[in-house]
C-alpha cells in the first residue's frame, strides 16, 4: 500500500534535507515518491498503477505519496514543476526523477534500472 508523507515523515523516512546538504537516503528499502495533487487527472490515472506495484513489490520497495498542495516546501526543494513526478530513491545512490503518468511497464523498467530490483 502507498503511504502519504508529510514533511516530518519525509525528513525521517527519506532524506533529512534540513540537516544534510548531501543526499543521504534514510530508507531501509528503495523507494518511489509520487508527487501528486488531488485535482490532477494524470495523477489519478497513476494512483492505481502505483497501488498495484506496491503489492507486487511488497517487501522490496516502498511507495510514498507527497501531496504537492499540502507540502509545498517539499515540492519546492525537489523543483517539482509538473505533476505527477516520481522520485526513484535507490539505496546508496543519488535519486532520479521521472515526470508524467508513465505506463506500468515503463515504471517497472525504471525499478529494475535505477532501484536495481527485479520482481
Amino acid at each position: 500500500m502507498t503511504e502519504l508523507l508529510t514533511k516530518t515523515d519525509f525528513l525521517e523516512k527519506v532524506f533529512d534535507y534540513e540537516n544534510n546538504k548531501e543526499w543521504k537516503f534514510q530508507g531501509e528499502l528503495p523507494a518511489i515518491i509520487d508527487f501528486y495533487a488531488d485535482w490532477c487527472g494524470p495523477c489519478k490515472a497513476l494512483a492505481p498503477v502505483l497501488e498495484q506495484l506496491s503489492e507486487e513489490y511488497k517487501d522490496k520497495i516502498k511507495i510514498y505519496k507527497v501531496d504537492t498542495e499540502a507540502e509545498q516546501e517539499l515540492s519546492a526543494i525537489f523543483g517539482i514543476r509538473s505533476i505527477p513526478s516520481m522520485l526513484f530513491c535507490p539505496i546508496g545512490e543519488d535519486p532520479q526523477m521521472a515526470n508524467g503518468a508513465l505506463p506500468k511497464q515503463q515504471i517497472e523498467k525504471i525499478i529494475g534500472d535505477v532501484l536495481k530490483i527485479e520482481k
